[in-house]
């Protein structure tokens, strides 16, 4: 026979017992919620990128950011020159984007003395060139600086040019220069190479045109770059980025920019914006040998790494990038695009280098830099 006593007892454990069973349950699913309403959170904060002029057209494209918020990868973009991103470690940015493989290693270099893990990885790129006109190039030609590639495709001849500028030559001082006999020298435009990375880039292609091969040897880089810095400094007033160079090319034209140093993909992207276009006489000329500028991910942090992977992966962000005038990992594509684009471009590539490394090329700016402000 049962114990009614005994009975009610149990009974009461048992409502204890299921009492705090069902708090520890209920506080359990309430710490889970909380968790992940904390994940989603973090999933969709937006990163912190810190990125070069290149590249802000991409990330202010509406479309992109669309794609980036629906892979819970939205991005918060800040312009910082790429030379200077080495020295933004401390914003603790989840990637940095660089304009040229000495801007990114720098980057690294600078996270592995403050002992931060960094990756890198490079979703577009696209190579230096000289935009022109065809009369200026049909003189080029005939005073052995270029040879026709392709229609409206010429090769530069880096080192005759070179050679050409530092003897101080005007252009009504070449053969067959009728239709552009003017007094000013010849000379290409740069940006300002304490700023920027494309006139780093056209020291990297000059030294390399008289040295023959890449610069390698600190003493011998020096010596170049004193040489080499009177083409800076003989260029007058100089942008501090890129565009502002292509856009006096686009405005004023052939008698102030015969010759400006540019990326391909300025070109391309001009060439297929509605209504705007480039005149027919505009032509591209590539320096032989020349440096293709990868814009390169730096990631800080795991959002970072998936960023980088989704920009050199997504068909959607690479036909974007595309329509932005960037070469990507499908060069059927590039070439496609251009062709509808109308704009005549070197699909090969085949003579290409490197910019000497990141330590020796910083003493070259460096060089010039100082001379300039003499």
């Amino acid at each position: 026979m049962n114990n009614p006593k005994r009975i009610a007892g149990t009974l009461v454990v048992l409502a204890v017992f299921g009492s705090a069973l069902f708090w520890a349950l209920r506080s359990n699913q309430q710490t889970q919620a909380l968790e992940h309403e904390q994940t989603v959170i973090a999933q969709t904060a937006p990163l912190k990128g810190l990125i070069a002029v290149d590249v802000e057209p991409f990330f202010k494209d509406e479309r992109v950011a669309r794609l980036l918020a629906g892979q819970r990868l939205p991005v918060q973009a800040v312009r910082v020159g790429s030379r200077d991103m080495a020295g933004k470690l401390a914003e603790a940015p989840d990637f940095f984007l660089a304009s040229g493989v000495v801007a990114a290693n720098m980057i690294l270099d600078a996270a592995r003395k403050a002992n931060k893990p960094a990756t890198q990885s490079s979703p577009f790129h696209t190579p230096l060139v000289v935009a022109s006109w065809e009369p200026v190039a049909k003189i080029l030609v005939a005073n052995q600086m270029a040879r026709p590639i392709a229609p409206k495709v010429y090769g530069l001849d880096m080192e005759k040019l070179t050679e050409a500028m530092l003897a101080k030559k005007r252009w009504r001082d070449l053969k067959d220069s009728g239709e552009y006999a003017v007094s000013r020298s010849v000379l290409v435009s740069t940006t300002d190479i304490r700023r920027s990375n494309s006139a780093a880039m056209y020291l990297a292609l000059t030294s390399q045109a008289l040295n023959g091969e890449v610069v390698s040897d600190r003493a011998q880089g020096q010596a170049l770059a004193l040489k080499l810095a009177e083409l800076f400094k003989r260029q007058g007033f100089q942008e501090n980025y890129v565009n502002g160079a292509f856009d006096d090319y686009l405005a004023i034209g052939m008698g102030k920019t015969p010759l400006a140093f540019i990326y391909e993909n300025q070109m391309l992207a001009q060439a297929q914006k509605a209504g705007g276009g480039l005149r027919p006489e505009m032509v591209l000329l590539y320096p032989q040998p020349t440096i293709v500028n990868k814009l390169v991910v730096v990631a800080m942090t795991e959002r970072g790494k998936k960023l980088a992977e989704l920009l050199a992966t997504d068909k959607a962000l690479q036909a974007i990038a595309l329509e932005q005038g960037f070469r990507t990992g499908d060069p059927a594509a590039f070439a496609a695009t251009a062709k509808q684009a109308g704009l005549a471009v070197d699909t090969q590539l085949r003579q290409v280098v490197d910019p000497p490394g990141f330590d020796l090329m910083f003493d070259m700016i460096d060089t010039v830099s100082r001379e300039m402000n003499q």
